[in-house]
């Protein structure tokens, strides 16, 4: 599989997005890669190929993102290689994740404050109201994604 001069920026550029979120720099690039792909599967060699890293960087990659669900594979009848692409079509499990771990994350804010000391009164103040701009967003954003399937059904 041949990029384009075009498409290798673009990788580049998803792959610093996905980067900055936490992915590894490789694992990063696989993701820009398969956003990218014309084919919406591509198997271990040719995404090695396509990014130019080596068959340990690759397989680093792909069971990473494998395990974190962002990607899955499929496989054909009498064909051995398994052919990877993106887990699109669960964004709205993965966006009800999010709203649940920042429910966990806004519980472990209240649970900090209940045993930080009173004295730092402005740093318990900033944990208050990131605490409270999450409880907010945990409850607005089922209400909008039920806003925009309304809109796009």
């Amino acid at each position: 599989m041949e990029l384009t001069e075009n498409k290798k920026a673009l990788v580049e550029k998803i792959g610093i997005f996905y980067e900055n979120v936490g992915l590894q720099p490789a694992a990063a690039r696989v993701m820009g890669l398969l956003w990218l792909s014309d084919s919406p599967e591509l198997t271990f060699d040719e995404i090695t190929s396509a990014l130019c890293i080596s068959k340990s960087a690759t397989s680093n990659a792909v069971n990473l993102l494998l395990q974190t669900g962002q990607l899955e594979y499929i496989t054909f009848t009498g064909d051995r290689k398994r052919y990877f692409r993106l887990k699109v079509s669960n964004w709205r499990e993965n966006f009800a994740d999010k709203i649940q771990g920042l429910t966990k994350f806004k519980d472990l804010l209240t649970q900090v404050l209940e045993v930080r000391t009173k004295e730092t009164t402005a740093y318990n103040q900033n944990i208050k109201e990131l605490s409270s701009f999450l409880e907010f967003v945990q409850q607005e954003l089922p209400n909008l994604l039920k806003k925009w399937e309304e809109q796009n059904s």
